[in-house]
């Protein structure tokens, strides 16, 4: 498939005469397909043909999908039937997890809306922070290539590299941070951070775009889940809108369970709306964050997840990741700005099956 090379060989692994060969990335061996076929795709003959080659593409604008697709990038925006194009330029594969025990998860993230000021007054007291300047971000793939993806952060002391202030220290401790602006809600500058990116409304009627820039370096921890261990929450009612419901009714210990997650998001103010880690602005139910170490940010996949709410049976762009995001079948889906939105995002949990379209081997 030489449309990949040189970003990704792939090499087709057959099981004697198997009709369905598993195929690994050679950079993400832990990443395994099944060749699949269109007509397998659950509902593809409902799927928006149109839309779903408009989402790819706005994506072909970045350097990542234009990399992985090369010359189906230009051939895209000259096609005159776009179901065509798609099935006869692209090849379905299964992502199979290896694990016929668990199934894949599809969950959803929205654009929140905070209020703020740009200065500091009641109620306006939580800061919204850029990137520290004495926060460290150390690469390690130049000597230890089998780390590519991984970055050590931290803050030096004397001469050595300490991991940086928790969410508990940063209470505590003032960074060494530019302040971007000041918000009325601890809980909702909590959830700002789990969706990476949002608008804060200011007290003079403005909006400012905020985007995540960077991160703490400690492991993302689920404060659902959390509440779940301490028995206040059952499995099945965590979402977002419980867990700050619970919150909200227990503002004593607010602290407590937010700074359970010891990770916390640095952000970056932003000329646009939501945007993710390719630097293109997500679009509602066409953009998913993904496990970059198993799907590589770029690619076009086919998803289908349904619960009683909403059934997802299309085409979408890996243009996001998450810090709760891990795993070959796991994504979270870009719902959009509002109420609706934030509304079927924090409630969003249903099994997931992924399809990754990759180009047609070149005769």
């Amino acid at each position: 498939m030489k449309h990949f090379a040189p970003y990704l060989t792939l090499f087709l692994l057959f099981a004697g005469c198997s009709k369905e060969p598993h195929v690994t990335f050679s950079n993400m061996p832990h990443t395994h397909l099944i060749k699949s076929d269109f007509s397998e795709l659950p509902n593809w003959s409902q799927e928006d043909y149109e839309n779903a080659l408009e989402s790819f593409v706005r994506s072909c604008n970045t350097a990542k999908t234009r990399e992985i697709y090369a010359d189906l990038c230009i051939k895209a925006s000259d096609a005159v039937d776009a179901e065509i194009f798609l099935t006869t330029h692209f090849s379905p594969y299964k992502i199979d997890s290896l694990n016929d025990s668990q199934d894949g998860l599809l969950t959803g993230y929205y654009e929140p809306q905070i209020k703020g000021s740009l200065t500091k007054k009641e109620p306006y007291i939580y800061p919204v922070y850029a990137t520290p300047k004495d926060l460290l971000v150390v690469d390690l793939s130049e000597q230890y290539p089998e780390l590519k993806g991984y970055r050590l952060r931290g803050r030096m002391v004397g001469n050595r590299v300490v991991p940086y202030y928790d969410r508990e220290d940063a209470n505590i401790t003032p960074l060494e941070s530019e302040i971007l602006c000041y918000t009325d809600s601890k809980i909702d500058l909590f959830f700002l951070e789990v969706q990476g990116s949002g608008r804060v409304t200011l007290d003079d009627g403005s909006t400012i775009f905020v985007g995540y820039d960077n991160q703490n370096g400690h492991r993302y921890s689920s404060i659902g889940k959390y509440l779940v261990s301490i028995g206040e929450i059952t499995l099945e009612d965590v979402s977002l809108q419980s867990i700050k419901a619970w919150l909200e009714q227990n503002p004593s210990r607010i602290d407590e369970v937010l700074n359970y997650n010891k990770s916390m998001v640095f952000f970056r103010q932003k000329a646009k709306p939501a945007s993710g880690s390719l630097g293109v602005v997500l679009t509602p139910k066409r953009s998913i964050a993904v496990d970059r170490r198993y799907i590589p940010l770029g690619s076009m996949l086919y998803l289908s997840a349904k619960t009683e709410a909403v059934d997802f049976n299309h085409v979408v762009m890996a243009e996001d990741t998450g810090g709760a995001i891990k795993g070959s079948v796991r994504a979270d889906i870009f719902m959009g700005y509002g109420e609706e939105a934030k509304k079927i995002a924090g409630e969003l949990k249903a099994p997931l099956k992924l399809w990754i379209l990759l180009p047609k081997e070149s005769s």
